[in-house]
């Protein structure tokens, strides 16, 4: 378990190092912020810094750092380094520029942030991007509880309306309406904390029963330092778009100006942002150490993961807490699986009717406004929530990792702009170029059709030897266009 201690070190000292380093180059200071000049009542509100920081880490968290980092555990412990320094050098740098320069913005939506340091075309690209995304992220996040709540229900001997997975669905989206609709203050500012606390301590609860229990080792990085997936997808791309919110996620840059629009001070914004992604960072190190060591490697691959996780992510989830904690973590994997969910598939729809009232200037003080967005945009989720399931996921999982990298692009030219060092920006960026448009090419749902193959015996080989070298020409190139965009700039100047 060294190695796992290694990782958990480095990420709390990551905080207080590299955390600071990147607080004190962007310069918080005590200028008014958007939760005191515009406070509404509404979105606009001023909460403590103790439910900013939870309602934040629920927010960009939900169930995305147990899913990914147990699918991630199927390329082995080598996920321990991606979801460290992912967390300390791309995802809680994303993150924190996600949110001070929204809330440098008044509060506004990451698309408009985006348009501000990229142009009106990148502008108009992400409003459109964003918004799909955030839906799908929200659609996602109903038709996964909805399916475990009929399960628990019918296994119970229920029968009827309350054992239809259609029922629950519209339940969901039901809430979804009022939570989205209504003040930030009213549900999310006084239950989401609480949520918040169970998430870290259903984690707390599953690294105890690993460290107690004899017959589980968490295996070291050095020892199996090689592809462990049962299937043999490659670790470059894969695994850097399937452990998404554990490192990086887009969808944080999303979630990240409902928090920037109701902070107190600038200053809080090192332990809300960049603080909550580091403890998702934790949760999802050790989720992934549970899937590398309660289950049965064969031949140095992790076959005893992958065939729990056939029986869906909900029961492999609810399988690692009966293991672990017994009867209490039956209790909370439940509650996780359920709630969790369900409370970032809200906010989600939430961060889509800011952002299309960024888009569209649409005053959101009179409910009529809001119902003028909030509609039609459950409307969208419940169409979605029809389609496949699995379909879905899989561009998600995409569109979230190129949202990261745009996000990063915009934070390194903001920081050009302002004399500052945007080489702790630009490094991530060139990364997540380079890791969405390898996995563009590669994964089956999208060019990955057309450019693999198959076995006689069905399996996929990947043509790595177009994908990568054209990833990493593509991150290139946008690192070229960069900086002679900023030679252009010093040289108008």
């Amino acid at each position: 378990m060294v190695s796992f201690f290694i990782c958990l070190a480095i990420l709390i000292v990551g905080y207080f190092t590299y955390g600071k380093v990147v607080d004190n180059t962007f310069g918080p200071d005590d200028r008014e912020t958007p939760a005191v000049s515009i406070n509404d009542g509404i979105d606009y509100v001023v909460m403590p810094q103790w439910k900013l920081f939870l309602v934040q880490l629920l927010n960009i968290a939900g169930l995305g750092p147990i899913f990914g980092a147990m699918q991630g555990a199927l390329w082995g412990p080598v996920v321990f380094l991606w979801i460290t320094f992912g967390t300390i050098f791309a995802g809680g740098v994303h993150d924190y520029f996600a949110g001070m320069l929204s809330e440098r913005n008044n509060g506004a939506s990451i698309s408009e942030i985006c348009g501000i340091y990229l142009g009106g075309v990148m502008k108009d690209v992400m409003r459109v991007f964003s918004v799909v995304l955030l839906v799908m992220v929200g659609t996602v996040f109903a038709v996964g509880p909805a399916g475990l709540i009929v399960t628990l229900l019918s296994n119970n001997g229920v029968t009827g309306a309350l054992a239809s997975k259609e029922v629950w669905l519209w339940i969901i989206l039901a809430y979804y309406f009022i939570a989205t609709f209504i003040s930030i203050d009213k549900i999310i500012g006084k239950i989401y904390p609480i949520f918040g606390i169970c998430l870290i301590v259903m984690a707390i609860g599953v690294a105890f029963g690993i460290f107690t229990n004899p017959a589980y080792t968490i295996p070291e990085i050095w020892s199996n330092f090689h592809n462990m997936h049962p299937a043999g997808t490659p670790i470059w791309s894969f695994m850097f778009i399937t452990v998404a919110c554990g490192a990086i996620s887009g969808f944080h840059a999303t979630q990240s100006p409902l928090m920037a629009r109701c902070m107190k001070s600038e200053k809080q914004g090192h332990l809300v942002f960049y603080g909550a992604m580091v403890c998702e960072g934790i949760i999802a190190l050790i989720w992934a150490a549970a899937g590398c060591s309660i289950y049965e490697v064969t031949g140095g691959l992790s076959t005893g993961l992958q065939e729990a996780l056939k029986a869906g992510q909900s029961a492999a989830i609810y399988d690692v807490c009966k293991k672990t904690m017994g009867g209490i973590g039956i209790a909370l994997a439940m509650l996780g699986v359920i709630a969790c969910p369900i409370t970032s598939g809200d906010t989600a729809f939430r961060s889509a009717r800011l952002t299309l009232a960024d888009w569209f200037k649409v005053d959101q003080a009179s409910y009529s406004k809001r119902l003028i967005i909030c509609v039609p945009l459950l409307a969208a989720g419940a169409f979605i929530g029809h389609l496949d399931y699995s379909i879905v996921w899989r561009y998600f999982s995409w569109t979230n990792q190129t949202l990261a990298m745009i996000v990063l692009w915009a934070a390194s030219m903001y920081l050009f702009k302002e004399k500052k060092n945007y080489w702790i920006t630009v490094v991530p960026a060139t990364f997540m170029s380079a890791v969405s448009c390898t996995y563009f090419i590669l994964a089956p749902e999208c060019l990955g059709a057309f450019l693999n193959r198959k076995t006689a015996e069905g399996a996929t080989i990947y043509n790595t030897m177009l994908a990568y070298p054209v990833g990493i020409l593509f991150a290139a190139l946008l690192l070229i266009i960069f900086l002679r965009a900023t030679k252009k700039q010093t040289s108008k100047a």
